[in-house]
């Protein structure tokens, strides 16, 4: 009766939700309806025979995201406890990293692709900017929607206060590790490691000191050591489920590979924008995750030339 009336209670927070503000309910159905069809369109596809080892490649990436969070999260116990300096200029250089990957990883082949697919380079761009805008409703909603907390400005979402600090934070982890999933998958859609491999590579070193981050935030929060690193490295998982997702909407016909990458670009910049730099800035680190950022975007850049 009492997990009866949770779920209700819960229910009803979410309804008073999305009464609060229907515009991002709006734009949270209209992207997942989208996401929807295109996984939809993929299941006609999903018994090719080409696209096995683009599945196999997108689990191996994700997975790729999953061992390195989880290294990241067991540095801790070596570490112990770090700076909260280092810890802003590491998650600086993982938003580096994630910027970078965005634009040459993701955005810039989708708008090759659509220009391709189209023949027409405006067309082609436009594809990619509904993509974007696909991606920051997703994401919009979802944060909306799903009950989390945020360091620098509390708990938000529904009934947050039914809920407690530590699950706060996985709900955080893994609105965060789920569109970088959705950019590997997205990224071997095509089969092409140009895109894939770099993309994936970037992702998981800078999962490391994400890993190391969450650990620490965790612990902070009062879990023992040994259970920060066991949550902080199963919030991994999500970037192999991601994966799915990705590869999923974008191998149903040729159009939603452009407007996938677009998709999951916007997811990962408003991530960095909405979580990553909000968290590095509230120490008045401002300077060294600037900085760290920086370090992030100019290694990303070269792993993309070298590996792409």
């Amino acid at each position: 009766m009492n997990q009866l009336s949770a779920a209700q209670e819960l229910r009803a927070a979410w309804l008073a939700q999305a009464r609060a503000n229907p515009a991002i309910t709006a734009g949270l159905l209209i992207a997942l309806v989208v996401v929807l069809g295109l996984i939809a369109s993929s299941v006609l596809q999903a018994m090719n025979h080409d696209a096995g080892g683009n599945i196999r490649y997108a689990l191996m990436g994700g997975g790729a995201g999953f061992v390195t969070t989880t290294l990241g999260a067991l540095l801790v116990i070596v570490l112990g406890n770090i700076s909260s300096k280092s810890q802003d200029t590491m998650l600086g250089f993982a938003a580096g990293m994630m910027l970078a990957a965005s634009a040459f990883s993701l955005i810039l082949p989708g708008i090759a692709a659509g220009t391709e697919i189209l023949n027409d380079a405006k067309l082609g761009a436009l594809t990619v900017v509904v993509g974007l805008g696909l991606g920051v409703l997703l994401m919009l909603g979802l944060d909306y929607f799903t009950p989390h907390e945020h360091e620098s400005t509390g708990p938000c979402g529904p009934d947050c206060a039914r809920l407690g600090k530590v699950w706060l934070f996985v709900f955080t982890i893994a609105l965060h590790n789920l569109p970088e999933g959705m950019a590997v998958g997205v990224g071997f859609s095509e089969g092409d490691l140009g895109v894939g491999l770099p993309l994936a590579v970037a992702i998981a070193i800078q999962d490391i000191p994400e890993g190391l981050a969450v650990a620490l935030a965790l612990r902070a929060v009062g879990l023992p050591t040994w259970q920060a690193v066991l949550i902080a490295g199963i919030s991994g998982l999500m970037e192999p489920v991601g994966a799915l997702v990705g590869i999923g909407i974008s191998s149903g016909f040729a159009l939603a590979y452009p407007v996938s990458l677009g998709l999951a670009a916007g997811a990962m910049i408003f991530v960095v924008s909405h979580e990553v730099i909000p968290e590095t800035h509230r120490h008045g680190n401002q300077t060294p995750a600037t900085l760290g950022l920086m370090a992030g975007f100019a290694l990303m850049m070269f792993l993309d030339t070298a590996l792409g």
